[in-house]
């Protein structure tokens, strides 16, 4: 010791160099650890700009060459660490610092690489011009004549201007998508440009589209008659075909900024329900007739099923209850969905009976085909049904609706009958989804997850909600300010003014609507203040929807909405406050999820009737003591505040539950307390988490593979205390993934963990960075069966994992322990990385219970000597009386392993074999890699793929 000082002062002489060289040796494990941290964080990152890519590829953009480049440097990144890795492996005494030099300047390197990737713009751009969209349709049905003539025109040079004109639902739409789709395969046309033009009219929405579809849209001045003729600028370079969708007015094509197509080969095809808009513009028009009885009858039968004609009894009648659809496409397709699964003769005659009788009629809309959508919305006979289905018209037109934000959106308003609990509610709510597709009142949207209504159906509904109680709906059709206060009348029921620009709601706006339940302000990006007193006059508001605005505050007069039942502020992420919530108490919604409040409301621990609660705040850490048992009426709780078990444990009707857990004990508490069932979806985080690192970590590429396979049921320990000498923590029986990372006091998941006796659903455990850890199982500590379920393992640098199972002698009755073969019967991935004091992997009695095992992979363990031994590892390691009997391996063993599709060892500098001598391995299929393994046989395993043996 009296060394040590002189020593320093001679280290000290050499200067800076010499003292950052021994800094890079003596702490180049902990630097390994930090650059092992950073990758993984820019792994997630890339996981995180993966999604928002996805997400914006989808609406057509492409991804910038800055973001494409960056995830070059991500992927080089990871090349090198592998490269790092090895060397760690092999590094020598001498050859530390030089080596923690490469890890100081490498994690210099992520960290600029990680900086780079905030991409706070956007990772994509619009798409390079194409020549169209193509459109979704469906299959002609007696149109054909009609589509072969407006082809002849557009082929033609004798038509530049064409209007195809019929009733709402014969079919102008989708012949004019054929004719869309085959100018895109055929057509020496630049641009194919299709707009839906809609009833209300919006000028700067229709020059945006077409300039959108012709790449142009950020040419676009701001001034009106700057912006016509800039588009016609545009429209004048290009030969193209203009088709414009469900016009209903006549407006003049020069303000508007589009060339009259005359003899420079475009062509301009608009479609509309009156003869007199077609003939005003100029067009050649060409009349959809209706279909032909025998082509009706085609249509009707397709979609009702052929198997009504097998019935003498109701040939007839199906006849007669086609021809009351007038030879109208929507309508046969409707009322056909309303009678798809009806073989009652007396049921077919009701239905024929109520179409002819029907006489209704409503201002706006063509008689005929609006008693047969009246018929089949008559026939869901359930109000609430009924009302599901004109909620749907609160939408923009031709929107697409997620199913499950539609179905919440039911639950908000109360149109799904209260169960009693959350899942039978959305169950319900799917089945009237399900109902409303079946009797096509609802379509598929662009994809599977979403709904849509078609623009007559929407049609329809709104005009049953002009009387009173009424909608109002203004929703996507690009307003900057909110409607005029006259159009706010007293017998408003619903308002959306949804995905708009409306940027504020002024002082001098205070309606008068004490009949307005619902208001819907959601999309409007660019929101950022509300008037004081403009919900002073709304005494009835029940569901409030501002998510996805800018609003920073929300109006103290919100605090005298005393009816309110939903409070939706989800993804305002400038939000910082809202006023007390003391007298809503009738609130069960509320959702401030991505926002940036300061603190958890005041008056929150009143909302006794709450039943959906999300909170996500970087500035709320913690829910204060005392609130959550107040709302023990809670089934749906989303938090990144920390929460206590005991608190918790009260929550009885909790069923989907998203928080965090400081310390296992907390989440033991829960775990012990909580009486009656547990919630069925859930996603827990437990340990030493600081919020901010929460939400670094939460999007890592673990929760995004389980929101992925639309996993719910997660258990996530970080930095826990999870200790032999404590009380297991007793795990939910239903989890589905475990997630372990830097829990360095663990030892093996049998000290640790216990389930109930009933078998369990976890299927998936991750365990990383966990430096105690000796084997994963010990069956001479306990009956564990807590991998028996599992598919997916991954173990990830765990330094001192010596084996996978410890056999011993059992501290329980061998009759309640898993026999070996059983531990791993489900698995199917097995991943092993960088567990350095491995060197057997599998015994042969535990590869004889991998039937299903899909993939093996092994990377970076440097001691792995075998992958499959017949050796008694206990007795290797001098552990005596430990093991349980003599192992008796016969001279030649085979396997077969039928599932096995992929082998990957990589960097296994010290393998010597795959497999014991004598020991065959029937798969069959195998790929496989093998790289850096200098040590291994040149014919270290005879594999034997559909009776041909291969030597790897």
């Amino acid at each position: 010791m009296e060394l040590v000082g002189p020593i320093l002062e001679v280290i000290k002489c050499f200067g800076g160099p010499t003292c950052r060289y021994l800094d890079n040796h003596r702490k180049l494990e902990e630097n390994m650890s930090d650059l092992r941290r950073r990758v993984d964080g820019l792994n997630i990152r890339k996981k995180d700009i993966e999604l928002r890519k996805d997400a914006e590829l989808r609406s057509g953009k492409v991804a910038k060459k800055e973001v494409e480049r960056w995830f070059e440097d991500v992927e080089r990144i990871n090349i090198e660490m592998q490269t790092i890795e090895q060397k760690l492996c092999d590094v020598s005494y001498f050859s530390r610092g030089r080596l923690g030099k490469l890890v100081c300047r490498k994690i210099k390197g992520v960290k600029e690489v990680h900086q780079q990737g905030k991409f706070l713009d956007g990772v994509a751009v619009d798409a390079p011009p194409t020549r169209g969209v193509i459109l979704q349709t469906t299959d002609l049905e007696g149109e054909i004549n009609v589509k072969e003539q407006i082809w002849e025109y557009l082929m033609g040079d004798e038509v530049a201007m064409i209007g195809v004109c019929g009733m709402g639902g014969i079919g102008k739409t989708t012949i004019m998508k054929h004719i869309n789709n085959q100018l895109l395969k055929e057509a020496p046309f630049d641009k194919v440009i299709w707009v839906t033009v809609s009833k209300e009219l919006n000028v700067v929405k229709l020059q945006e589209d077409i300039a959108s579809a012709c790449d142009m849209k950020h040419l676009l001045p701001k001034n009106e008659l700057e912006r016509a003729t800039k588009l016609m600028d545009i429209l004048k370079t290009k030969r193209y075909v203009l088709i414009l969708d469900d016009v209903w007015k006549q407006f003049s094509l020069l303000q508007m900024g589009i060339p009259e197509p005359r003899h420079d080969g475009s062509k301009l095809v608009i479609t509309s329900r009156s003869i007199d808009v077609c003939l005003s513009m100029g067009c050649k028009v060409l009349k959809v007739q209706p279909l032909s009885k025998e082509e009706s009858l085609n249509l009707f039968l397709n979609h009702v099923g052929h198997g009504v004609l097998e019935d003498p009894a109701l040939k007839e009648i199906v006849k007669l209850v086609v021809d009351q659809c007038s030879g109208l496409p929507l309508a046969i397709v409707t009322i056909a969905g309303s009678m798809k699964g009806v073989d009652d003769v007396r049921e077919w005659r009701n239905a024929l009976y109520e179409l002819c009788e029907r006489v209704k009629s409503v201002r706006g809309l063509d008689t005929e085909i609006f008693k047969c959508l009246m018929f089949s919305y008559d026939r869901l006979g359930d109000s609430k049904i009924q009302n599901c289905f004109l909620y749907c018209s609160l939408y923009p037109e031709d929107y697409t609706i997620e199913r499950s934000m539609l179905i919440e959106k039911w639950i908000d308003e109360g149109l799904v009958d209260e169960c009693g609990c959350r899942q039978a509610m959305q169950d319900r709510g799917h089945s009237i989804l399900n109902k409303l597709e079946k009797n096509c009142l609802l379509e598929k949207g662009v994809h599977s997850r979403g709904v849509k209504m078609h623009d007559v159906l929407r049609d329809m509904a709104l005009s049953l909600k002009k009387a009173n109680p009424r909608f109002m709906v203004k929703a996507g059709m690009k307003l900057k300010e909110l409607p005029c206060e006259h159009e706010w009348t007293a017998d408003l029921e619903k308002v959306s003014l949804m995905h708009n620009s409306i940027s504020e709601i002024p002082p001098g706006i205070s309606p008068k609507c004490e009949s307005l339940s619902t208001l819907l302000v959601q999309g409007n990006h660019k929101m950022e203040r509300i008037s004081e007193p403009f919900f002073k006059h709304m005494p009835g508001l029940k569901v409030l929807d501002l998510s996805y605005t800018d609003i920073r505050y929300l109006p103290n007069s919100i605090s005298y909405l005393e009816n309110l039942e939903a409070l939706v502020l989800r993804s305002c992420l400038k939000l910082r406050h809202v006023p007390s919530l003391a007298k809503l108490r009738s609130l069960r919604k509320l959702d401030l999820y991505y926002t940036a409040i300061e603190e958890v409301p005041h008056g929150m621990e009143m909302l006794t009737n709450l039943t959906y609660l999300a909170l996500d705040s970087e500035n709320v850490k913690e829910l204060p003591m005392g609130i959550l048992p107040k709302l023990s009426n809670l089934q749906y709780l989303e938090t990144t505040s920390y929460v206590r078990g005991e608190e918790m444990a009260k929550l009885r009707k909790l069923e989907i539950f998203s928080g965090l857990f400081t310390e296992p004990q907390e989440f033991r508490k829960y775990i012990k307390s909580v009486a009656g069932p547990r919630p069925t979806n859930y996603s827990l985080l437990v340990g030493s988490y600081g919020i901010f690192e929460f939400f670094q970590h939460r999007e890592s590429y673990l929760v995004w593979q389980f929101e992925q396979l639309e996993i719910h049921k997660i258990v996530y320990f970080f930095k826990c205390s999870l200790r032999g000498d404590q009380d297991p923590v007793v795990l939910p029986i239903d989890l589905e993934a475990l997630h372990l990372e830097e829990c360095h006091e663990l030892l093996s998941l049998s000290y640790s963990f216990l389930f109930h006796d009933q078998a369990n659903d976890l299927k998936h455990c991750y365990i990383w960075q966990c430096k105690g850890i000796q084997c994963l199982l010990d069956l001479s500590y306990s009956s564990c069966n807590l991998l028996q379920s599992i598919e997916t393992l991954h173990l990830r640098r765990l330094q001192t994992l010596r084996r996978l199972v410890r056999v011993g002698v059992p501290a329980v009755s061998t009759s309640q322990a898993p026999t070996l073969p059983a531990i791993f019967s489900s698995l199917k991935v097995f991943y092993l990385e960088s567990c350095s004091s491995m060197k057997k992997l599998f015994s042969i009695e535990l590869v004889q219970g991998l039937q299903n095992l899909e993939e093996l992979e092994v990377v970076c363990c440097e001691k792995m000597e075998e992958i499959i031994t017949s050796e008694d590892e206990e007795e290797e390691e001098g552990e005596e009386g430990n093991h349980i009997g003599e192992r008796m391996v016969p001279e030649t063993t085979t396997f077969i392993l039928p599932k096995l599709k992929k082998l990957r060892l990589l960097y296994l500098p010290e393998l010597k074999s795959i497999c014991s001598s004598g020991v065959t391995i029937h798969v069959d299929f195998l790929d496989y890699k093998i790289d850096h393994c200098q040590k291994l046989k040149p014919f270290p395993c005879c594999f034997c793929i559909s009776g041909e043996k291969v030597f790897v």
